[in-house]
């Protein structure tokens, strides 16, 4: 249990807010690069309760602008792309992408307004098919090298999802391992051979046990937290039996990410970035060790319980998040579908727009959402005193961040303190891309 006080400073992130503050010196995750395709590439972005707009201009450069013309206010959002930049439908005035503004064309002949007025622009990157951007004060910092990153393109896909809540109930929802077997059980397991693409459908690591069977039969799991360089790592132990034991290891990337597997190929790192105070967006990238990601098949599974422009589920909160009475007595824990996302979406957003976290009461599987929120508040007061924070880091410290490992298997309970770093090995040796790194 917090104070109302310390609920407010973790979770409202507006300008000038506390945490707003300590997420604005972070890259933040703002489109995809797939919604910046076609004869406009152009979209209205809203991030922590501010309004931009972003861009492509006709050299394939992107630009992330202040929402309204500096002139008179008009939304640049309706603006023409054109002669190298963007331009207001108001007026014409003409901004580049690092907000120079280019004409000022109803002025007289001679007028040098142009050369004195600058839009309030920021730094765009695209990354694994994510366009990341930076709205902070000073440099940003660098991009840690870790595997989402650094795989081919041919073995990433990116997609993401919008819910109707705070952003840190969101987050948190991924640092809390016991949830899974109660939250996403299902009475049923699916032949793990048709789970590619489907997180919890397959089969653990060095086990042909599914995944759905180990979180449905071993609900009492003993949680390890541990601290790491890039945030904490969290260990989920199972005990199957005397000779065997279920490892899961995921990640808390500070601030507001995870890494966790999502089959003995493939891992996910998901972002929960801010809207505003009561919606935010989660960013996905998919990443495999194996072949390349069969992103057609991805996208049409995805697209199946995401209904576009907006990424809204196509299960919420106006239709009852699909439940239903028979599929609960069935089928599933919940009544909402096999998409895990709705599981998760119908569990945080009904904890309210913004969770009173004065109402709780934690327990000793909460220790990691514990310990994050400890990291959180202690980097947000480092911020208010003028101080650093964690994984504000430069190129130098950049390439020693790698990874993070992430894995689900089982291993024999003896070897199961070792298992991870093990299993992680492995899968990098056998990996093109991956092993080719281990030997640079």
């Amino acid at each position: 249990m917090i104070s109302a006080e310390k609920n407010d400073q973790m979770t409202r992130v507006g300008p000038g807010t506390p945490a707003g503050r300590l997420l604005r010196r972070y890259w933040q995750p703002v489109a995809l690069a797939e919604e910046l395709q076609g004869p406009r590439p152009l979209k209205p972005v809203k991030l922590m309760g501010q309004d931009f707009v972003l861009f492509r201009d006709e050299a394939g450069r992107f630009g992330l602008l202040d929402r309204d013309c500096p002139h008179r206010g008009a939304d640049l959002a309706y603006g023409r792309l054109e002669s190298g930049g963007l331009r207001c439908a108001f007026h014409g005035w003409l901004f580049d992408a690092t907000g120079q503004c280019l004409e000022t064309p109803a002025e007289p002949a001679g007028s040098k307004l142009c050369t004195r007025i600058r839009q309030g622009a920021y730094p765009v990157v695209e990354k694994s098919g994510v366009v990341f951007a930076y709205v902070g004060e000073g440099e940003p910092p660098a991009f840690p090298e870790f595997d989402c990153f650094v795989a081919p393109d041919s073995h990433t896909f990116a997609f993401k999802g919008l819910w109707e809540c705070n952003w840190l109930q969101a987050l948190e929802v991924g640092i809390d391992p016991a949830h899974a077997s109660f939250l996403h059980r299902f009475f049923e397991d699916e032949d793990t051979s048709e789970s590619y693409g489907k997180q919890f459908r397959g089969a653990s690591a060095d086990s042909k046990m599914a995944i759905t069977q180990v979180l449905r039969e071993y609900d009492c799991p003993e949680i390890r937290v541990a601290p790491a360089p890039y945030g904490m790592q969290l260990t989920t132990l199972r005990k199957l039996s005397e000779e065997q034991t279920h490892v899961r290891v995921t990640n808390l990337v500070f601030p507001q990410a995870f890494v966790i597997p999502m089959s003995s190929e493939m891992t996910i790192s998901q972002w929960h970035v801010p809207v505003d105070d009561t919606h935010c967006y989660w960013y996905a990238i998919f990443t495999s060790f194996t072949g390349p990601v069969d992103k057609q098949q991805m996208r049409e599974q995805r697209l199946a319980t995401i209904e576009l422009p907006d990424y809204t589920s196509r299960k919420n909160k106006r239709n009852q998040y699909g439940y239903s009475v028979e599929e609960q007595m069935a089928q599933t824990y919940t009544g909402m579908g096999m998409d895990i996302n709705v599981h998760d979406q119908w569990a945080c957003e009904s904890m309210g727009p913004i969770q009173d976290r004065t109402r709780e009461h934690l327990g000793t599987t909460d220790k990691g959402i514990v310990a994050y929120r400890r990291m959180l508040q202690e980097a947000i007061d480092s911020t208010l005193a003028g101080d650093t924070a964690p994984m504000v880091i430069d190129a130098s410290q950049a390439g020693a961040l790698t990874g993070p490992a992430s894995i689900d298997g089982v291993a024999a309970t003896a070897q199961a303190d070792d298992y991870c770093r093990e299993a992680d090995l492995a899968r990098r040796r056998a990996s093109d891309w991956a092993s080719a790194r281990l030997a640079a």
